[in-house]
């Protein structure tokens, strides 16, 4: 991934520390690479650990990347219904806006 296609935030880390930001990409590919889930999942867990994590940015940035990888937008949207029991309806719908941020300007 290009520096360019990172989240503002993101991308400066990678600009201004790229020892730190290959160290940090070097860890998340060992992570990801550190059991049996397929890159569907992988892309699924991600995208629901964004959402608990309360973060609109790195919802959008997972985002875009599930719908790049050809994630269906239903699929997508079922992870903020699962977030209602878990942490409840206001975080569930802000995490349906963050993700509705972006299915419904890719159609």
């Amino acid at each position: 991934m290009a520096n360019q296609d990172l989240p503002s935030g993101a991308g400066k880390v990678a600009d201004d520390y790229p020892e730190v930001w290959r160290a940090f990409a070097s860890l998340g590919k060992a992570c990801a690479e550190a059991g049996p889930l397929d890159d569907r999942t992988r892309r699924l867990v991600k995208l629901a650990l964004a959402v608990g994590g309360g973060s609109e940015g790195a919802v959008h940035s997972h985002m875009r990347r599930a719908m790049d990888e050809g994630i269906e937008p239903e699929a997508l949207k079922q992870v903020a219904m699962l977030a209602i029991p878990t942490l409840g309806l206001p975080a569930g719908v802000a995490a349906l806006t963050w993700i509705e941020d972006i299915t419904d300007t890719r159609r």
